[in-house]
């Protein structure tokens, strides 16, 4: 088969291949070249001299607009949960209180939060201190002290 030869019906054979690599590969990136593919179909079946050239011209074409189109509508609607901090998990532990094993040194210390250990930030204070959770950033627990002592 040569070049001169691409059909409509190659560009669905290639739209399903995509569609088909989504579903085992999802990521939301193979599905809009599929949907570029299949819409290069539709001008090729509509325009069947049209020249392998222009065909894969537009087909680059239609998959950067059809990426950019849907970054956009998706960045402009953020999906609603109910857990807006799954997979944020420091943010999880804002508000909770916990008491230091361990004292707070230069301002860099450790607790035992469930089953993990999180390094914090705060001001300086001895073992047995209870502390709040106030911020995240990235994997470091900001607190702030509570009370002097737990008891």
């Amino acid at each position: 088969m040569s070049m001169e030869a691409i059909s409509y019906w190659h560009w669905w054979i290639l739209a399903a291949a995509l569609v088909i690599l989504e579903v085992f590969a999802p990521g939301a990136f193979f599905l809009w070249l599929g949907i570029a593919a299949a819409a290069l179909g539709l001008l090729v079946y509509a325009f069947p001299a049209m020249g392998w050239e222009y065909q894969v011209l537009i087909f680059s074409l239609l998959s950067v607009i059809s990426i950019i189109l849907w970054r956009r509508f998706f960045r402009s609607r953020p999906g609603d949960t109910d857990q807006p901090a799954l997979n944020r998990r420091g943010e999880q532990y804002i508000g909770r209180h916990f008491t230091l094993g361990a004292p707070l040194i230069n301002g860099v210390g450790k607790i035992r939060v469930d089953d993990s250990t999180w390094k914090i930030h705060g001001e300086d204070c001895p073992a047995g201190t209870r502390v709040e959770v106030i911020g995240v950033e990235g994997t470091v627990l900001k607190v702030e002290r509570r009370d002097e002592h737990a008891g």
